[in-house]
């Protein structure tokens, strides 16, 4: 059975299945399911057995960015397990906590209640930042960690300029917009999907690799309530990140930089640069032809090498 929560597009409603019906569509045995940690009620969808991977997914999407490479990470003998971040998807939205250190945090404790000392972590954009926050406060229970071509928030975001440069492509206008208090969840109500299609459209390389029914399921996440304003936070904590990676040792944990050669190579470039300077084990891989949703795009390249890294 599938329910229609008003997605609206073209004057129809998007049918969007539940995550209970998404995570039984995967090939494999994947359940979704609840876990409170840190006073946060958290969604997940899990499967596979053996050693636990955590992923974290990023801004403007939930755990099915991962559907397509969830089953075959697992068919290496691994538990994976897909958690939708504080403020995203099926998990709560509190209002505040969303400075990457308290994520990082909740999201060990969510390890922690699960039964596991330890993990591997990978994350991608939001996701990225908090899994290089839990590597870098929580090493103990850190076995590698694999960042999808987002860094932690540093000082470098301060000179990033509000308006378009002639000389490159990359102009992140939704870094202010999201920074802005109050007014996104107004101009947003029942308009999400046109944001996610202009971000899926012009940061892909081939932008039917994020379905109708990928978009249709996270402009869904987006519309429910409280849903904007915790994204928004997850960027108007930057400051504090900011500050807080100031006080960060090395992590010395394996480190693996999987990055897209978008924006005419500035983002394997600033992970190039920066990764090795935040590790003590680090190796950057940069897959060619592809945008910033490359889990969508390339799937399979994206399995290969967290198998590879991971182990």
């Amino acid at each position: 059975m599938t329910i229609e929560r008003g997605t609206e597009r073209g004057g129809t409603v998007t049918t969007v299945p539940t995550d209970e019906e998404l995570a039984r569509s995967m090939a494999g045995e994947f359940r979704s399911g609840y876990v409170t940690a840190a006073g946060c009620r958290l969604h997940h969808v899990a499967g596979g057995e053996g050693d636990p991977l955590v992923l974290l997914p990023g801004w403007p999407q939930t755990w099915w960015e991962y559907h397509e490479v969830m089953p075959e990470l697992a068919s290496a003998g691994r538990r994976v397990i897909a958690v939708d971040l504080p403020g995203m998807g099926g998990s709560d939205k509190p209002e505040s906590g969303y400075d990457k250190k308290s994520m990082a945090g909740v999201i060990r404790e969510f390890v922690r209640v699960l039964g596991y000392d330890e993990v591997d972590i990978a994350g991608h954009d939001i996701g990225s930042q908090v899994a290089f926050s839990f590597a870098a406060n929580h090493p103990e229970a850190t076995r590698k960690v694999a960042l999808l071509d987002v860094l932690h928030p540093d000082p470098s975001l301060r000179e990033i300029p509000i308006l378009p440069q002639r000389d490159s492509s990359f102009f992140p206008w939704w870094f202010a917009f999201n920074h802005v208090d109050g007014l996104p969840e107004r101009l947003l109500a029942g308009r999400v999907r046109y944001l996610l299609d202009w971000v899926f459209d012009n940061f892909t390389e081939n932008p039917a690799a994020v379905t109708e029914l990928d978009r249709a399921v996270f402009a869904d996440a987006y519309e429910r309530e409280g849903a904007i304003s915790g994204s928004n936070a997850w960027y108007a904590t930057w400051d504090q990140d900011i500050a807080d990676l100031g006080t960060y040792d090395k992590v010395t944990a394996p480190m693996l930089g999987l990055v897209s050669n978008m924006a005419d190579g500035l983002f394997a470039a600033q992970m190039r640069a920066t990764l090795p300077e935040q590790g003590t084990d680090v190796e950057v891989v940069v897959i060619p032809d592809v945008g910033h949703y490359f889990v969508e795009e390339a799937p399979r390249t994206v399995v290969d090498e967290l198998n590879r890294f991971f182990g």
